[in-house]
C-alpha cells in the first residue's frame, strides 16, 4: 500500500466515523475509544489470519499425540494472542440484522482478554462502551455502517499500516476533543525524529507519560529498519530485543496504550500512575532509554510530594526563589511554580549511570519541552547549569512551528547521552525544514527526519551511514525517473496532437521530449556507479564514494534543469494561447448577450454556434494544462529523492559534520557560559537568508502571470454578472413584472 493509497483510506475511514456526529447521539469522547476499538479488532484479525494456516496445521499435526495442545497454546505461540471465532471481524460483519451488534462486539472483546493469560491486560479492550449506540435505532445502524467500513481495511495490511491509521485516528480525535484529545498524542513525525536521534534498538524504554504508546511502537520500527542498515553497513548482529515501561495518569488512555503493544507485538508494562508521586518501576537509573512528550507548563506540582525524590531533587529543584521564610517553613503550602524542570530532571537520572551505559551502548533519552524552558530563568536556570555541568546533555532541536495538532506553543526536543564521547553540545534549528499538511499544520516527511537524524550521526563520527543514505536516495529517485518514463511519452503525443495548429508549441513540446531522452545517458552512468558501489559501506571507502556520489549527483543537475525551463516555455506559451481564446470566448458571450437582448436571433444563433465550438477548444485547452501538470509532477516526484541528495552534499560536502549557518552548531562549553547557559539553538547556529532559486526575470514573470490570471477572473466576474443582468432583465419583462 503506497502513500497516496493509504491517505485515501485513512480519509475515507475518518469519513465512516465522523459519520457518528451527525447519526447518533454521542459526542466524539464517547465514541472515540469504541472506534479504535474496531481498528484495533480488524487489525488483530488480520495478524491472526496471517498466521492462521500455520496455527492450524501445528494444531492438527499435534492432535492425539502425547505434545497436543489446545488450539490457543499454539496460536500464542505462532502470532502472540488467539481469536475464538466469535471475535474474528467477518463473524461480526455477517451477523444478522436482528442481532445485538454492540453486545456482540462486548462478547468478541472479552474473550479476547479472556484467552491472553496476561493478567495485565483484563478490562483493557472497550466492551461496555458499545452500549451507547444502542439508545437509538440510528445508532445501532451507525455502528453496523462503521463495522462495514472498517472491513475495507486491506486484510494483508501490516502493522505498520495499523499503526499509521491508529495514529491518523489518534490525532483527528485529539483535534475534536482539543486539549484533552492532545495528552494523549505526539505526531508520528516528531516521535520518529526522537527515535532515529536515541536509536532505541536493544534493552529498556521508559515514557512516563505514555500516552497511547506512540513512542514504543515508532521504537518497535526502528529495530526494524536498523536491522536492514546493519547488514548494508556490514554490522555483527545484534540482540534487537525491546522492553518497553509506560506510565500513564489517565486509564482509558492507558488502555489505548496497551492496545497498541499487543497489536504490534511488543513486549511491556503500562501501569497507570501519576509520575510525580509515583514511582511504580524504581526507576532511578534503570533505564537504556527514555522518550516522552509530558505535559507542559503545569504548575500545581506540591513542593512536598518531589522535594526528597531523588528522581527530582539531583540536579536541583524548580522553586519560587521569592517565597517568604514563613511559607519555606510551611512547605506543604508550596508548589513548584513550573513543572517543566521536574521532567527534565526525571529524564537525566531515570537513566542508567554512565557506567552502565558504557557497557550497554545506551543512555539515551528525547523528550519535548516548550521553548521557553531553553531559556528560564530563576531556580530552572539553576537546574540546567547543573545539567550543563555534568555534561549530561547531548543536543538541542528546535522544532517548526504548528507540529502539535493542539499545542500551539513552539517547542524543542532536548538529548541527553550519558555515553558522550566529548564536552560540547550540538544545536539544530529545524525550524525551516517541514512539510505543510495544510493551513495550520505541519510535519516531517521520512526523508526531513533521516536529513536531521544524520546531522547527529556524522557529529558522532559514521560517515559510512551518509554515504548509505545518499545511495538508498539515488536508487529511489532512480527508481522513480524510469516509472515516470512511460507516463511522458503519450503525454507528449497527446499534446502534439492537441497543439498540432501552433508550429511553436508544437516544436516546445519536441524539445521537452528531447531533454527527456537524456535520461538514457544517465542511467547508464547510474548503473555504472551501482556496479562499482560495495556491498558493505566502511568508513576506510567513504572518502572515494563520496566524491563519485557528488560526481553522479552533478550529472543530473543539468538535465532537470533544462526539463524545468522548457516546461516553464511550454506553460507560458499554453497560457498565453488559453488567454487569448479567453478574451475571444469573452467577446463572443458579449455579443450574443446582446443580440439575444435586442431579439437579433439570427446574429444571436451564429454568436451561440461559435461559443459552442470554443467551448469545445476550452475542454480541448483544459486537458492540454492538465496533461502538462502531470508531465511536471512526473519530473517533481522524480527530483524529490535527487534533490535530498543535493541538500545534505551542499551542507556536508566532505560527508563530515561541520558547523552549518542557520542549522547546526557544535558548542563548545565556553560558549554555551557566553550564552549565560541558555540552550536556544537560534543563539548558536545563526540565522542564514535562504533563497527560492529564482532569478529576479522569473520572479517578476511569475508576478505578472499571477497578475494576469487576477485580470482574467475579474472579468469573466465582470461579464457573468452582466449576463446575469441581461437575463433577469429578460425573465422580468417577460412576465410582465
Amino acid at each position: 500500500m503506497n502513500l497516496n493509497e493509504l491517505k485515501q483510506l485513512e480519509d475515507q475511514l475518518w469519513s465512516a466515523a465522523d459519520s457518528l456526529r451527525a447519526n447518533t447521539d454521542l459526542k466524539p469522547n464517547e465514541y472515540s475509544t469504541p472506534v479504535l476499538g474496531l481498528i484495533f479488532l480488524k487489525f488483530a484479525d488480520n495478524k491472526y489470519g496471517a498466521t492462521e494456516e500455520a496455527i492450524l496445521k501445528e494444531f492438527n499435526e499435534l492432535k492425539g499425540t502425547r505434545r497436543e495442545k489446545t488450539l490457543a497454546e499454539i496460536a500464542i505461540k505462532h502470532c502472540g494472542f488467539y481469536l475464538p471465532d466469535n471475535a474474528r471481524y467477518n463473524y461480526l460483519l455477517e451477523l444478522p440484522e436482528s442481532e445485538d451488534l454492540a453486545s456482540k462486539i462486548k462478547e468478541a472483546m472479552q474473550v479476547i482478554e479472556d484467552h491472553q493469560g496476561q493478567e495485565d491486560f483484563k478490562d483493557v479492550l472497550p466492551k461496555n462502551d458499545y452500549q451507547a449506540f444502542n439508545r437509538l435505532a440510528q445508532s445501532k445502524q451507525a455502528l453496523k455502517a462503521l463495522v462495514r467500513s472498517f472491513s475495507n481495511i486491506p486484510s494483508d495490511a501490516s502493522g505498520d499500516v495499523f499503526g499509521k491509521i491508529y495514529e491518523y485516528f489518534l490525532g483527528k480525535f485529539a483535534l475534536s476533543e482539543g486539549q484533552k484529545g492532545g495528552e494523549f498524542f505526539t505526531p508520528t513525525s516528531v516521535v520518529r525524529l526522537m527515535v532515529e536521534m536515541i536509536e532505541p534498538y536493544n534493552g529498556s524504554v521508559y515514557d512516563p507519560a505514555c500516552g497511547s504508546g506512540g513512542m514504543f511502537v515508532q521504537s518497535l520500527q526502528f529495530v526494524e529498519r536498523r536491522k536492514e542498515l546493519s547488514k548494508k553497513l556490514g554490522e555483527a548482529e545484534t540482540n534487537n530485543s525491546l522492553f518497553v515501561y509506560g506510565q500513564e495518569k489517565t486509564l482509558d488512555t492507558g488502555k489505548l496504550a496497551k492496545m497498541n503493544l499487543f497489536v504490534n507485538g511488543l513486549k511491556g508494562d503500562i501501569r497507570q500512575a501519576n509520575s510525580y508521586a509515583e514511582d511504580p518501576f524504581k526507576g532511578f537509573e534503570k533505564f537504556d532509554y527514555i522518550m516522552a512528550n509530558p505535559p507542559f507548563n503545569v504548575d500545581d506540582v506540591a513542593l512536598a510530594t518531589v522535594e526528597k525524590d531523588p528522581r527530582f531533587n539531583t540536579y536541583g529543584l524548580p522553586r519560587n526563589k521569592t517565597k517568604t521564610k514563613k511559607a519555606d517553613d510551611n512547605a506543604k503550602a508550596e508548589t513548584v511554580p513550573n513543572a517543566n524542570y521536574l521532567w527534565i530532571n526525571l529524564f537525566a537520572t531515570s537513566l542508567k549511570n554512565a557506567e552502565q551505559a558504557k557497557l550497554s551502548n545506551s543512555g539515551r533519552a528525547a523528550l519535548v519541552m516548550p521553548n521557553s524552558a531553553s531559556d528560564a530563568r530563576n531556580s530552572e536556570a539553576d537546574v540546567r547549569q547543573a545539567l550543563i555541568e555534568n555534561n549530561l546533555i547531548y543536543g538541542m532541536l528546535t522544532l517548526p512551528s504548528n507540529m502539535f495538532y493542539t499545542v500551539t506553543l513552539p517547542a524543542t526536543l532536548w538529548f541527553f547521552d550519558k555515553n558522550k564521547t566529548d564536552d560540547k553540545i550540538l544545536f539544530i534549528d529545524a525550524r525551516n525544514i517541514f512539510r505543510q499538511i495544510d493551513r495550520a499544520h505541519r510535519d516531517f516527511t521520512d526523508e526531513q527526519i533521516l536529513n536531521i537524524a544524520m546531522i547527529s550521526k556524522l557529529h558522532k563520527g559514521r560517515n559510512h551511514e551518509y554515504i548509505s543514505l545518499v545511495d538508498d536516495y539515488f536508487r529511489q529517485g532512480m527508481a522513480k525517473l524510469e516509472a515516470t518514463v512511460p507516463h511522458v511519452e503519450p503525454s507528449f503525443n497527446k499534446l502534439k496532437e492537441a497543439l498540432k495548429d501552433d508550429a511553436a508549441i508544437v516544436q516546445s513540446v519536441d524539445t521537452l521530449n528531447t531533454h527527456w531522452h537524456a535520461l538514457k545517458p544517465l542511467k547508464e552512468s547510474f548503473e555504472a556507479y551501482v556496479k562499482t558501489f560495495p556491498q558493505v559501506v566502511t568508513k576506510d571507502l567513504v572518502v572515494q564514494l563520496n566524491e563519485a556520489q557528488k560526481t553522479l549527483r552533478a550529472s543530473f543537475t543539468p538535465f532537470f534543469k533544462a526539463i524545468a525551463d522548457e516546461a516553464k516555455v511550454l506553460d507560458k506559451a499554453i497560457r498565453e494561447k488559453e488567454k487569448a481564446h479567453n478574451e475571444l470566448v469573452k467577446l463572443t458571450r458579449a455579443e450574443a448577450a446582446e443580440a439575444k437582448a435586442n431579439d437579433n436571433k439570427d446574429l444571436f444563433k451564429v454568436k451561440d454556434a461559435k461559443l459552442k465550438e470554443l467551448n469545445g477548444l476550452s475542454a480541448d485547452i483544459k486537458e492540454v494544462k492538465a496533461l502538462l501538470a502531470n508531465i511536471k509532477a512526473d519530473r517533481s516526484e522524480a527530483e524529490y529523492f535527487f534533490n535530498h541528495i543535493s541538500w545534505l552534499q551542499e551542507r556536508f560536502p566532505n560527508a563530515e559534520y561541520e558547523d552549518v549557518t542557520g542549522l547546526c552548531k557544535l558548542a563548545t562549553p565556553e560558549e554555551v557560559r557566553e550564552q549565560d547557559y541558555s540552550l536556544n539553538a537560534g543563539r548558536y547556529v545563526g540565522v542564514v537568508i535562504e533563497e527560492d532559486g529564482r532569478t529576479e526575470e522569473e520572479f517578476f514573470e511569475e508576478l505578472r502571470q499571477a497578475s494576469d490570471e487576477l485580470m482574467m477572473l475579474n472579468s469573466e466576474a465582470s461579464d457573468l454578472e452582466k449576463i446575469i443582468s441581461l437575463n433577469l432583465k429578460q425573465l422580468l419583462s417577460e412576465g410582465g413584472v
